[in-house]
């Protein structure tokens, strides 16, 4: 099996648009689409649906990429295995976080990683926290900064790094004394341990909320809760970190939702790569 023809194949998949898939590749559209038709030949099968407007993964493109990106981590870990016994550890680690949490943790982590370990490039992406299990699961990422969820899926490793309540906020100028939950307007996260534990909590109390906004990332509720659209759910670390902090306070009554604990987590399995392994021994 041709590693090259996997990663190819995986950059396609991701896309699903051959010119940006080329470029990511650093190939030409002709030459990508060639090495495609060939993988398709070699399995005796399609992997994409594809006419001049649109790329679509079949149902065997999509058993094939989980077996695609096994084979290329086994592979990576091989090689970096090989450099490792040579004392010089070199290759890529992929992270994932939230925009707060590269801040608030990430550069910490980082500037000691990289003073031991120069050899080693980091591609960081960011976006809501929400997703950030998901992409460890799916392979995406070598690690990613996660709020635990109240049960962790089988495989994964987790190890805090803080620990913050998940707190109400309104707008500095807006008032809700007097007002009930189906009367406020609420800005909730679309999904991740937010929104569970909210789901939670309103159907405890027998609340039908009141849901002006589900929003994608804690940093977008802060934004709109201050601009007065309505009582927001965040982390208090991310509406301390946020520089609109001046511009919100804490909702009265303030209902506990419980701790909302960040930290690193990878896949298990992942941990046989010494690049990933280094960076998850690091944090003590």
């Amino acid at each position: 099996m041709d590693i090259t023809k996997l990663r190819l194949f995986c950059n396609l998949a991701s896309s699903l648009h051959f010119g940006r898939a080329a470029n990511a590749s650093h190939v030409s559209p002709s030459t990508l689409s060639r090495n495609i038709k060939q993988l398709e030949d070699d399995l005796g099968v399609s992997l994409f649906v594809r006419d001049n407007r649109s790329v679509i993964l079949t149902h065997e493109g999509e058993q094939f990429l989980g077996f695609a990106k096994e084979v290329i981590q086994q592979w990576e870990t091989y090689q970096e295995s090989l450099l490792a016994q040579a004392d010089q550890l070199r290759g890529q680690l992929s992270i994932y976080c939230s925009v707060t949490a590269s801040y608030s943790f990430l550069y910490e982590i980082l500037t000691e990683f990289r003073v031991k370990h120069p050899g080693i490039a980091i591609k960081l992406h960011t976006g809501d926290p929400a997703q950030s299990i998901e992409r460890i699961l799916a392979g995406d990422e070598d690690i990613a900064i996660a709020a635990k969820p109240d049960k962790l899926p089988t495989g994964i490793s987790f190890k805090p790094i803080n620990s913050s309540p998940l707190i109400f906020i309104t707008a500095n100028n807006e008032d809700w004394q007097g007002k009930n939950w189906e009367e406020i307007p609420v800005i909730i996260p679309e999904e991740g341990l937010a929104r569970e534990r909210l789901n939670i909590w309103f159907d405890s109390l027998g609340i039908k909320p009141n849901i002006y906004a589900e929003v994608k990332g804690n940093e977008a509720i802060v934004s709109m809760v201050s601009l007065g659209f309505g009582v927001g759910v965040a982390p208090q670390i991310v509406v301390d970190n946020s520089p609109l902090a001046n511009k919100v306070k804490r909702f009265d009554p303030q209902p506990d939702l419980g701790p909302y604990d960040t930290g690193l987590c990878v896949m298990e399995k992942r941990l046989k790569s010494p690049i990933v392994a280094a960076f998850w021994t690091q944090l003590q």
